[in-house]
């Protein structure tokens, strides 16, 4: 067995960042910057209202309440054709462009106009600035907006869209291929016949990749025939960046993906990883278009964890990404996770709930077998125990966070902000 750092770093050597390309802005959620942006102007482009109410002279308001002469009103997308002077006040929108002579906004709540609109009683002291938002306040031109290697959400995509941007320079939405190998799977068929299953790690895999933000292409399911599975790799290396398959990397009479990729790639690599589940694996570059291939076991939970430890990390340096993991905590066991030394890392499925003092929590979600796929579905974490007799009740352990929503949705914890 090899240690899971060791695979990792020999997968991660072969799957290097993609050559950047042009997108438009409105297609790069979630894609990462390989180019440098530079603010080209101001945002705000000019001094505006924060809110609706009036433009005021704040040396006019010291005295409160303060009545003053409205002159005019200000939409927004106006440019304002008046200059406040002593005593004067102008009514203005959220938004609109603050006239010469106004250094604040008295909100609408705190203002009362007389009947006929001529007038305004401001009843409390406006400070300079109140409810202002002044030019280059969020961005000013030639600031360093975003660096290279940042991925992009969707406030990412507001600000570039302030700053008048179209397109943008990012590493590409990788394109994935999922195939399932065996004899014994079949796939929508209502019934089947004895001895066959249906098969659950594609479309599983298939879920979850599209779940990180790739393309994910359905390769479909084969029997176990190398010159069917040769024909499907050609096709996927072709047409994706790379392709996810799972079953027959073990060492089974039938385990024909490794003979496969070995004689498609000399430099392919069949491993026993030390972890528990996802010990077997293999991974080769398919030649003609160095398309990685990466060879998950068979069984569906250990598929899905080969899947969180291995083919993630890589498709998200593939990618341009430099956070390749979940998160990672420390927890506190709710019960004992016992385990027999055997030379690996057992990665169990864990539900991890937030405590009212703060902490994690952790307790297994199921029996950990790797064919009990209900376990891992149950799962919102994988707590990390290293080789060893394990941990005891109450004692901490480190976790690998597989849904952040989840957690917070099991903690049973209402808002943490002020919500009155």
């Amino acid at each position: 067995m090899i240690p899971l750092r060791e695979a990792r770093k020999f997968v991660l050597s072969a799957c290097q960042p993609r050559s950047p390309d042009r997108v438009r802005l409105a297609e790069s959620l979630g894609l990462v910057l390989a180019e440098r942006i530079l603010a080209s102007n101001d945002q705000p482009l000019f001094t505006n209202s924060a809110m609706d109410g009036f433009a005021v002279r704040a040396e006019d308001t010291k005295v409160a309440p303060a009545r003053l002469k409205v002159i005019g009103t200000i939409m927004a997308g106006q440019v304002p054709s008046t200059t406040i002077g002593p005593g004067e006040a102008v009514r203005i929108m959220t938004g609109a462009l603050l006239p010469e002579g106004a250094d604040g906004v008295c909100i609408v709540e705190l203002s009362e106009i007389q009947e006929d609109g001529s007038a305004v009683v401001i009843h409390q002291p406006v400070a300079q600035g109140a409810h202002v938002r002044h030019k280059g306040e969020d961005v000013a031109s030639g600031d360093d907006v975003f660096v290279s290697r940042t991925r992009l959400t969707a406030a990412h995509i507001g600000v570039l869209s302030s700053l008048g941007l179209e397109s943008v320079l990012v590493y590409p939405r990788l394109r994935v291929g999922v195939l399932s190998t065996g004899d014994e799977l079949v796939g929508d068929a209502t019934k089947i016949s004895e001895g066959k299953i249906h098969d659950a790690n594609r479309p599983a895999l298939l879920a979850q990749l599209r779940a990180d933000g790739w393309d994910a292409v359905d390769l479909g399911q084969i029997g176990d025939d190398e010159s069917a599975m040769t024909r499907v790799f050609v096709a996927g290396s072709a047409g994706c960046d790379a392709v996810v398959t799972s079953g027959g990397v073990s060492k089974g009479e039938g385990d024909l993906v490794k003979v496969v990729l070995e004689k498609m790639d000399p430099a392919m690599m069949s491993m026993e990883i030390a972890v528990k589940p996802a010990k077997p694996f293999a991974f080769g570059v398919l030649p003609t278009f160095g398309t990685p291939v990466f060879g998950l076991p068979g069984n569906p939970v250990a598929a899905l964890v080969s899947y969180e430890l291995l083919v993630r990390p890589a498709l998200r340096h593939m990618s341009g990404m430099l956070n390749l993991d979940r998160p990672s905590l420390r927890a506190i066991a709710s019960e004992g996770f016992r385990r027999l030394p055997d030379g690996r890392v057992h990665f169990v499925c864990v539900r991890a709930t937030l405590q009212p003092d703060g902490a994690i929590g952790i307790e297994k979600s199921g029996e950990q077998k790797s064919h009990v796929l209900r376990t891992l579905a149950d799962a919102n974490a994988l707590a990390v125990l290293p080789d060893g007799p394990g941990v005891r009740s109450g004692e901490e352990v480190e976790i690998l966070l597989l849904d952040v929503d989840r957690l917070e949705a099991m903690s049973n914890r209402g808002p943490t902000f002020n919500s009155a």
